[in-house]
């Protein structure tokens, strides 16, 4: 789930000032063929798009973060901009070896095929149905959940830790959570593997979320129609965005959208057991004139998982996100548009039952020195747009969250509907968010005078969509690591991204 970068949206007139950057003149160069040695250089400086599959995500993003800091490499950035567009076409390699996640639904790895993630040898004994119905604490031998993938820290001052025997024993402290989050993330991972097996243009928004709220609820060993509870669920609204809207959008009932052939949806959605969350999500695209976008964001927010890891500045990590988004070029429509991170969102610490828990981090350098620290859950979601890379909130609001820091506060409240809402809320969602047609699915119909009431008083907060200029298109890629002793833990990291 998306968090601003400042605690309110950018105003409307704040935007409208904003000065549009001018498309880079040059044209996209043709695609490089095997026999082609100069184009096949720039392809190895700029972090090898090529690389061999080696099970790890470091290749390419190695190339892509050491641009800024090498001299030759900044000479050819423009060259390098011009490669990365890309003609339209079929998917490419991201830096994991697969391809791109975003040309429609794939096709499933056979049944039983091993996860290069699965380090700790979890057992699956039981298959997944479609739609997704069977419960995963069911489907593993002891309960012992695929282990995420496994990187060192960044920054050379943390290469001791991957040895240290007295950090890896100080990984077993955090054993209870990492098996909440391991659960969590490999619902994720199942759910969305079964959406994109059956998402098609044609379906409408509220289709597609409830889609992905079933199969969630169904992968936790819940049943859909029960009321939520606390122990285990939905982390926050199912998130699917289109095109200038960027995040924060789920449909409200009597919403007609429907998902169309040309669109750029972002799905993002969130699992949590016992207040630890699952915060990840990846763009949707049919038409592959979006590829280098696509790539870019997955690209940027695969930079910021390499480089994150205890006593990192989280402006350092910005810088090196910025670098590698802003290397990337799409073409629509004869216009040659610069990839540009959404400078005023931004990824963000989670703590237990609390989605953004204090920390943000950027997609863009700052001034910011405040650095990650051990023990730490985070999400890095990236944000690239062709539009002015800025976001407002507009449009009728879906998101709304009872405020973390007040939840005990008592406020008085002057009619008996917001009074019943808020006990409605604190009973199903607790500090988590929560969308308006949850609470019309659970009983608390006609809740918007109550609602209104809870928010005007500061007891819940409202998170409308937030969006780029009209005509522009966005893309978003997030993953939720744990920063243990010893390494860090990508818990959200699959097969697909």
């Amino acid at each position: 789930m998306a968090a601003p970068a400042s605690p309110e949206a950018v105003p409307a007139a704040a935007l409208a000032a904003l000065s549009v950057a001018d498309a880079p003149a040059a044209a996209a160069a043709s695609a490089s063929t095997a026999g082609d040695k100069q184009q096949q250089e720039k392809k190895e400086q700029a972090g090898g798009d090529d690389a061999e599959d080696s099970g790890d995500d470091e290749g390419e993003e190695e190339g892509a973060a050491a641009a800024g800091g090498d001299a030759a490499a900044k000479k050819k950035k423009k060259k390098k901009k011009k490669k990365k567009t890309g003609a339209a076409g079929g998917a490419q390699a991201n830096a994991c070896g697969v391809a791109l996640f975003c040309q429609g639904p794939r096709v499933a790895p056979p049944a039983g095929t091993p996860s290069p993630y699965n380090a700790n040898k979890a057992v699956k004994h039981r298959q997944q149905l479609s739609p997704v119905s069977v419960a995963v604490a069911d489907m593993f031998k002891d309960k012992i959940f695929p282990e995420g993938q496994i990187l060192p820290h960044g920054g050379e001052f943390n290469t001791f830790r991957t040895g240290s025997e007295e950090k890896r024993a100080a990984d077993r402290l955090y054993d209870s959570m990492l098996t909440d989050l391991r659960e969590a993330a490999e619902v994720h991972r199942q759910v969305r593997s079964d959406f994109m097996r059956w998402v098609k243009p044609g379906k409408t928004m509220i289709e597609i979320s409830q889609y992905i709220e079933r199969g969630t609820r169904a992968g936790l060993g819940l049943k859909y129609e029960a009321p939520p509870v606390l122990e285990r669920g939905w982390g926050f609204p199912t998130g699917c965005s289109l095109n200038h809207v960027a995040a924060h959008y789920t449909p409200n009932y009597k919403d007609t959208t429907v998902l169309k052939e040309a669109d750029v949806c972002k799905i993002d959605f969130g699992v949590q057991i016992n207040g630890h969350i699952i915060d990840c999500a990846f763009t949707l695209a049919f038409d592959p004139r979006y590829d280098p976008l696509l790539q870019a964001v997955q690209e940027a927010t695969n930079t910021g998982l390499k480089a994150a890891g205890v006593d990192v500045r989280l402006s350092d990590i910005g810088g090196e996100i910025q670098e590698v988004m802003e290397s990337f070029e799409v073409e629509l429509n004869g216009v040659t548009h610069r990839v540009k991170p959404i400078r005023n969102l931004c990824g963000h610490n989670i703590g237990r039952y609390s989605i953004h828990a204090g920390k943000s981090v950027p997609i863009v350098r700052n001034q910011d020195h405040t650095k990650m620290e051990e023990g730490e859950l985070y999400a890095i979601e990236t944000f690239g747009s062709t539009g002015r890379g800025m976001v407002l909130e507009d449009g009728e609001c879906s998101h709304y969250m009872k405020v973390f820091d007040r939840a005990q506060e008592f406020r008085p409240l002057r009619t008996k509907g917001a009074k019943d809402l808020l006990r409605h809320i604190d009973t199903h969602h607790g500090t988590l968010a929560f969308a308006r047609r949850w609470l019309d699915d659970n009983g608390a119909t006609g809740h918007m005078a109550g609602l209104r009431e809870l928010t005007d008083a500061g007891i819940v907060s409202k998170h409308p969509p937030l969006v780029d200029i009209k005509g522009s298109y966005t893309a978003q890629f997030e993953h939720t690591f744990f920063l243990k002793p010893s390494s860090k833990e990508i818990l959200s990291r699959g097969d697909d991204y």
